[in-house]
């Protein structure tokens, strides 16, 4: 399986987005109360169930500020990958977007440092007491909150269309399934002349995300919390494991997997054009949008994670020069009002972050996540920058994308120990 080009792109992104990050001068703060009659919101949100979802919140904001008329400069590319290039050229030239969309934990807090955000914390009254405790400690920084989080995915997920699988032989994923028997039922399935895996490498996160949730099953929460500790032995046994099963696992990946993307990917899974996918459950709003229901489609934790919730939380922040900061903080809390943020989950295939919005109505799929992200342990996300700072995140895909393409397990410790020594671990 060749390295997909947009991987290249995607760390293209990566370092435009932390030069003009890093390389700003302090922004000088708008007031609070600046308000005009139009709000620029970006975000990454284009697909066919990720636009609607979206509006709801759109939809919520205009509907209690009459007047008030919404630029949604939404930006193509799967997980940012273009709107990260488009955010960061506008940094530099010190005109950003009022609000804009970008992840939990350290991309949030990586804005803080360079001022390039507003605290936000007037608008969690009410609010912190609600949010999932990991996750409130994920937008806040200094004891003050920074970003909105809209709701939570779970990326440890392994989708799996239940005819492809009867008609292979297999016996359908439950609770408990093993990285021995994943590996064992690729096999079969592929044996059977099927696709066995379905993977949108025109993405290159689904490839990155892919590794992830093979290190965690290899690692664990504990290997995990050493990589946020900069103690994480890259060249050890158990990142070795990792990238040999990593290696077995692309195998059996889907011969055009390079040439589709994410959310085509996961419509063929819906389709029963393969027997497998696992990426993060934004999917899942795919799926339903691609006609898969229940019946057809199933999904269980991916093989060895079960204990932990990997967690990808897409948040808003607000510019700290925003001509509309009335309007952006505004914009902000309409993100955590109960009605709106449950219809949005409904849509997107996440899940809410706060208790006061009732689950009961979701997906029975929506409604076991929930509960596996109450349960915890949460876990943050390398590939989406949630656990670690910009420069490492850029430096992991690099490593990602250099085993791909030569499937040496010293050449991938290489990027990593360049990655480890790219930036200073930054605590809240």
């Amino acid at each position: 399986m060749s390295t997909p080009k947009p991987l290249v792109r995607m760390l293209c992104a990566a370092s435009v987005a932390a030069l003009a990050i890093t390389g700003c001068t302090s922004p000088k703060e708008t007031s609070a109360d600046n308000a005009t009659d139009t709000l620029e919101v970006m975000s990454w949100w284009t697909s066919a169930s990720e636009a609607p979802a979206f509006k709801v919140f759109i939809d919520a904001f205009t509907k209690a500020n009459s007047g008030v008329t919404v630029t949604n400069a939404a930006v193509a590319g799967g997980a940012g990958s273009q709107a990260r290039v488009d955010l960061a050229k506008r940094l530099l030239d010190g005109n950003p977007p009022d609000v804009w969309q970008t992840f939990d934990g350290a991309a949030t807090a990586a804005f803080v440092r360079s001022k390039q955000v507003r605290d936000i914390s007037s608008v969690f009254s009410g609010i912190s007491e609600n949010m999932n405790p990991t996750i409130l400690k994920a937008v806040t920084v200094s004891g003050k909150q920074y970003a909105m989080p809209t709701g939570a995915h779970r990326s440890n997920v392994l989708f799996f269309n239940k005819d492809v699988l009867s008609k292979a032989g297999v016996t359908a994923p439950a609770q408990g399934y093993t990285r021995q028997a994943f590996l064992a039922d690729l096999k079969k399935v592929k044996d059977s002349g099927a696709t066995a895996l379905c993977l949108g490498g025109k993405d290159s996160f689904t490839t990155a995300e892919l590794f992830e949730n093979v290190l965690l099953a290899n690692i664990g929460t504990d290997g995990w919390q050493k990589v946020q500790d900069d103690k994480l032995d890259w060249g050890g046994k158990s990142v070795k494991a990792a990238l040999t099963e990593f290696d077995t696992v692309l195998g059996y990946a889907d011969p055009d997997a390079d040439n589709q993307s994410w959310d085509q990917a996961v419509a063929k899974l819906a389709k029963g054009e393969c027997a497998y996918l696992t990426m993060n459950d934004s999917a899942y709003g795919e799926v339903v949008k691609a006609g898969g229901t229940d019946a057809t489609v199933g999904e269980v934790a991916f093989p060895g994670t079960d204990g932990s919730y990997l967690a990808v939380v897409d948040v808003f922040v607000a510019a700290t020069t925003a001509k509309n900061a009335k309007n952006a903080l505004a914009f902000l809390k309409t993100l955590a009002d109960p009605t709106a943020n449950l219809e949005f989950n409904k849509i997107k295939g996440s899940v809410p972050v706060l208790k006061n919005v009732d689950v009961a109505s979701l997906s029975t799929y929506q409604q076991a996540a929930s509960k596996a992200l109450w349960a915890g342990p949460v876990v943050p996300s390398i590939v989406h920058g949630e656990a670690m700072p910009p420069a490492f995140t850029q430096g992991f895909f690099d490593g990602v994308s250099t085993y791909v393409r030569t499937r040496d397990a010293s050449a991938f410790l290489t990027k990593m120990s360049e990655a480890v020594n790219s930036y200073q671990p930054a605590g809240h």
